[in-house]
């Protein structure tokens, strides 16, 4: 029996925003031992990836305990804080700088194009 192999181009991700929705995304797929359907779209890093470099950021002090907070509690909503909504701009404020470090870092890596 053969091994059914598929072609897929990597898709590198456009902004950091994108790749930590995908991230929690993934990673709650992976808890819930659901199986997303199989896409040709490869990613240029696996979950553990992307989770090493936010665990290596933070331990670096480039992310702080707040930011990383913001980032959960939009992420779950599946949306970013918007800056012009009263109650959350700062989250909006906190959510930017935690998305530029994040850019900056995976760009680096080569994950964002």
């Amino acid at each position: 029996m053969t091994k059914l192999q598929v072609t897929a181009s990597i898709e590198k991700f456009h902004s950091a925003e994108q790749l930590w929705f995908w991230f929690l995304y993934s990673k709650s797929m992976r808890n819930n031992v659901l199986r997303a359907r199989i896409t040709p779209t490869r990613r240029p890093c696996e979950i553990l990836d992307a989770e090493a470099l936010i665990t290596k950021l933070y331990l670096a002090g480039k992310l702080t305990d707040e930011e990383l907070s913001i980032m959960k509690r939009f992420g779950d909503k599946r949306r970013a804080p918007h800056q012009h909504i009263w109650c959350e701009n700062r989250a909006s404020q906190l959510w930017n700088n935690a998305m530029s470090v994040i850019e900056d870092a995976a760009k680096q890596r080569g994950w964002i194009d």
